[in-house]
């Protein structure tokens, strides 16, 4: 009979002792965090223990926590004009992130920007963990390579790589593996611009296809909806009641 996640949590809790930074158990899910140091430690003993047998990594995912829970815009207030919102040169998720755009403020490094979530599954003991990594610098976001530990981690930290430039040392062969090989920054960062860095074209001249800076206002596009009905009708225009 397979554990519930609360007692998955507690032998896991067991088994690494101070290595489990943080942990929780939400919608019947154990997670744990680690620190960057003690991650390789901690996927082996994950792996290894007999109680625990996490014999099998089912994906790794990279995530971005800049400008975590902020929206696109303020939404606090809602109006009665309709989409307001107009467009917003640089949104609220984008401000003050360094990067692309090379406008915003210079910021400290966090150490909570970056990580990398491991999803582990015991075939034997039929219970999963989610294992949570902050690379400790946000300019150079780097990691321990658990290649060695599950070979099923090359393709996956070779994405996060691509996808976050998450730096995992001691990977045998990290090059980018889902973008071109010219491709400039990493796409799903928070600031790197929806619209990208070059545009593509094919030159008839030199009868190939050329890469150019993309020639497009970054920018965040609501649709503005105009309604003719009684919900935008002005008070002060409206006739007044019969006496």
């Amino acid at each position: 009979m397979a554990l519930t996640a609360d007692k998955v949590l507690e032998q896991v809790r067991s088994s690494l002792g101070d290595q489990v930074v943080a942990s929780r158990c939400e919608y019947r899910e154990a997670e744990i965090e680690v620190a960057p140091g003690d991650l390789y430690a901690a996927m082996q003993i994950l792996r290894d223990e007999p109680g625990l047998a996490f014999s099998q990594l089912l994906d790794i995912a990279g995530v971005d926590y800049a400008a975590y829970g902020q929206d696109e815009w303020i939404t606090e207030e809602a109006t009665n004009t309709g989409f307001s919102r107009g467009v917003d040169g640089f949104s609220t998720g984008r401000l003050g992130l360094t990067g692309i755009y090379g406008v915003q403020p210079v910021r400290e490094s966090t150490g909570r920007r970056f990580a990398a979530v491991y999803h582990l599954l015991s075939v034997s003991h039929n219970h999963r963990l989610r294992v949570r990594c902050f690379a400790a610098d946000d300019d150079l976001p780097m990691l321990d390579s658990i290649v060695p530990l599950y070979a099923s981690a090359n393709w996956q930290e070779r994405e996060a790589f691509d996808l976050f430039g998450v730096i995992f040392n001691g990977h045998p062969d990290l090059r980018r593996i889902l973008t071109d090989y010219g491709f400039v920054g990493h796409p799903f960062r928070k600031d790197f611009p929806l619209i990208g860095n070059v545009e593509v074209r094919y030159d008839e001249n030199r009868g190939r296809v050329v890469y150019e800076p993309v020639s497009i206002q970054p920018r965040v596009l609501v649709p503005r909806v105009i309604r003719d009905d009684n919900r935008y009708a002005d008070p002060s225009k409206q006739e007044a009641p019969d006496a």
